[in-house]
């Protein structure tokens, strides 16, 4: 049973830093993509950030572009997302989600293309 559990959340003050973790475990061969979602209150869920395995590419939504990284551990079950300078709006329940389907470089971020999620961690950004 395949099974993602997010860590790593917490309160940070504007301008710190968090690393959110992704337990990944279930899969008997490798995923295609992986990525980081968020969900403010009131909000859609957004995209964040994606690691492309079968094209070992990045994507990243424009608002956290430079301040956020995706990798992920070399035993490839556990994944990151190192998030610097964090502002107010970066506040919302973060989510891991993996996919078996190709991840299109054009839409990375489209939810029904993810199979498999996790319960969410909780980041709040203090100004």
């Amino acid at each position: 049973q395949v099974q993602l559990v997010e860590s790593g959340g917490g309160l940070v003050q504007a301008g710190g830093s968090l690393r959110l973790s992704c337990a990944v475990s279930g899969y008997t061969l490798d995923y295609n993509g992986i990525a980081w979602f968020r969900q403010a209150p009131g909000k859609d869920r957004e995209g964040v950030s994606c690691l492309s395995i079968t094209e070992n590419s990045t994507y990243y939504a424009d608002s956290v572009k430079g301040r956020f990284t995706i990798s992920r551990g070399n035993t490839k079950t556990t994944v990151f997302l190192q998030m610097n300078d964090l502002k107010p709006e970066d506040t919302g329940v973060y989510y891991c989600a993996t996919s078996l389907t190709h991840i299109v470089p054009s839409h990375p971020f489209v939810p029904l293309i993810y199979d498999d999620w996790g319960q969410g961690t909780q980041v709040t950004v203090s100004s």
